[in-house]
């Protein structure tokens, strides 16, 4: 039962509201997916590692009373020299309930920490996605969300280009 302050006392609320913030994570899918591999077989042959470029941007709306979706989106791009190895684009998305927080902290954490909570899940549809194009598969490093959240926040370009190791 929720209780509310009265000068120092706790007493709890006569009607039973629940005032307490709740945050959780409903659901989580891929909304969108593409692997292209348009050099295949000839890739194959190539013995050079492709140079790996990632690039991720996130995005929030409001989907229902109290409920948000967060999109993670991934974009990498695999090229040797001038040719593509592959290219993957993923949309991985969560839906959260959010209840009773403060406006000013829902923002924060629908692109700070709502992306972290799912990264982990859209790293493996990532690796997966590469490893069954016929390449080694793509290890993200983890990405603190958070504060690339607060470097744009406070008007500081965020680094959003991750490098990796080879595929």
């Amino acid at each position: 039962m929720a209780e509310q302050d009265n000068g120092g006392t706790t007493e709890p609320y006569s009607n039973g509201e629940d005032t307490l913030p709740a945050v959780g994570l409903i659901s989580q899918y891929i909304k969108d997916l593409s692997f292209e591999n348009p050099n295949a077989p000839a890739i194959y042959q190539n013995p050079e590692a492709p140079q790996i470029d990632v690039q991720f941007n996130i995005a929030s709306s409001q989907v229902g009373e109290d409920v948000f979706e967060v999109i993670l989106k991934v974009e990498v791009r695999a090229e040797s020299d001038t040719t593509v190895a592959f290219i993957v684009d993923l949309s991985y998305a969560g839906l959260f309930g959010i209840r009773n927080v403060p406006a000013e902290h829902i923002q924060p954490f629908l692109l700070g920490e709502a992306p972290r909570l799912i990264f982990p899940f859209a790293r493996r549809v990532l690796a997966d996605a590469v490893r069954d194009g016929g390449f080694p598969p793509l290890l993200l490093e983890p990405i603190d969300f958070a504060a690339m959240y607060q470097q744009q926040a406070a008007g500081q370009p965020a680094v959003t280009t991750a490098e990796t190791g080879t595929a």
